[in-house]
């Protein structure tokens, strides 16, 4: 695949640009000069290319106060490809990206992270594209005592680390309802929550709502060791009031765990949660697997397409923003990776004392419009011409 698709953007404009022009695009592109570009242990740069994925880190300092200290946390975010192909047993192929995925946590652990996410149903393929119920099914699980769960649980107890799991989840106990979940796991090996995607997409090949329903567990904000995070699932991205609402709920770090791919809303990608974070004073952190997956049937789409077998190609390009709106450089296009990023959440309060968009927002006038918008006789706010 790599013959195929561009590498990475952002390695394609280091190749093309040197020097002041280099640092100017810089500026105006990921909102500094400087990357801050943390140094990756030699052994474990070497262990990331013996096992086919990328390795960066970088640093986001907040100014230095009087009154508090620096609040110091290490973010870690996963993007990979699925590891056999997906006509093998269904067991096979959720064990193969276990042991895929398990080598990247290990150097997580081994370079300081403190809260990791893994991309959105990170244990399975993707393949609600396909609209059929058997197997995919077969990979839903419990949120508490689930495979996925279990085998992220001893990472997070024997490494202190808080884990966020996106997952495929069956609801035993309502029905084995099927939704699109994202399990908080704390830094002792216990499953502290959940938060359930609050949008599905009807677009193209994205058939999701065949398999679960819109999210009901609202806008959750975990508190940790390591601040207050969420988890805004995937296509919740494109809702400027799904991102709102995590902030209102006091989030200072917001996860966005995605499949998404090429040729539908990649020009979106860059956007989106980057501009979440200049809006709501947070860090946003967005991770999108990576790779082409082709199925056993065909299958038709919303757009028109004739009947295919791939979805078509993932690509990766995960990231983060700081509430000042700089951003790192995204992980590749067609390579698994591990994305590091320093964060002093000190940052937060200081960005809303700057700029004021949290202040300055007009909730109860938006509350009052909303309110009279979603009744059946609503009549739009609109001023005729004379």
């Amino acid at each position: 695949m790599e013959g195929k698709e561009l590498k990475s953007l952002d390695e394609l404009i280091r190749k093309n640009l040197t020097g002041a022009d280099l640092l100017e695009f810089n500026r105006i592109h990921y909102g500094r000069v400087d990357n801050h570009e943390l140094e990756i242990k030699k052994e474990n740069f070497q262990y990331g290319s013996e096992n086919n994925f990328e390795i960066s880190c970088y640093d986001f300092p907040a100014n230095k106060e009087e009154i508090r200290k620096p609040r110091i946390v290490k973010v870690g975010l996963i993007q990979h490809s699925i590891a056999i192909p997906t006509d093998k047993p269904i067991i096979e192929q959720r064990t193969a990206i276990f042991e895929k995925v398990k080598k990247i946590i290990e150097i997580a652990v081994d370079e300081g992270v403190n809260v990791l996410c893994l991309q959105e149903a990170w244990s399975m393929p993707f393949a609600f594209c396909t609209r059929e119920k058997q197997p995919w099914c077969e990979f839903a699980e419990s949120a508490i005592d689930g495979p996925s769960t279990l085998f992220l649980k001893e990472f997070a107890s024997k490494y202190g680390m808080v884990i966020i799991s996106p997952i495929l989840e069956r609801d035993e106990t309502h029905s084995d309802t099927i939704w699109n979940t994202a399990v908080v796991i704390n830094e002792m090996g216990k499953v502290i929550g959940k938060h359930r995607k609050n949008h599905i997409p009807r677009v193209g090949d994205f058939n999701e709502s065949t398999y679960y329903f819109e999210g009901n567990t609202g806008h959750p904000v975990f508190e940790t060791t390591f601040g207050r995070i969420a988890i805004n699932i995937c296509y919740g991205r494109h809702h400027p009031l799904n991102w709102l609402m995590f902030g209102v709920n006091g989030a200072e770090i917001v996860f966005n765990p995605s499949a998404t791919v090429a040729g539908l809303s990649e020009h979106l990608w860059a956007v989106e949660a980057r501009n979440a974070a200049i809006a709501n004073s947070y860090f946003t952190c967005a991770i999108n697997r990576v790779g082409t997956e082709s199925f056993p049937n065909e299958f038709t789409s919303g757009d028109g397409k004739p009947a295919h077998k791939e979805f078509g190609h993932f690509y990766g390009s995960s990231y983060v923003t700081a509430p000042d709106g700089s951003r790192t450089p995204g992980l590749s296009r067609v390579k698994d990776g591990l994305l590091i990023a320093q964060l002093d959440l000190n940052m937060c309060r200081q960005i809303k004392d700057k700029w004021g968009f949290c202040m300055t927002q007009r909730l109860d006038l938006y509350a009052n419009s909303l309110n009279e918008a979603i009744k059946h006789d609503f009549v739009p706010q609109r001023l005729p011409k004379n």
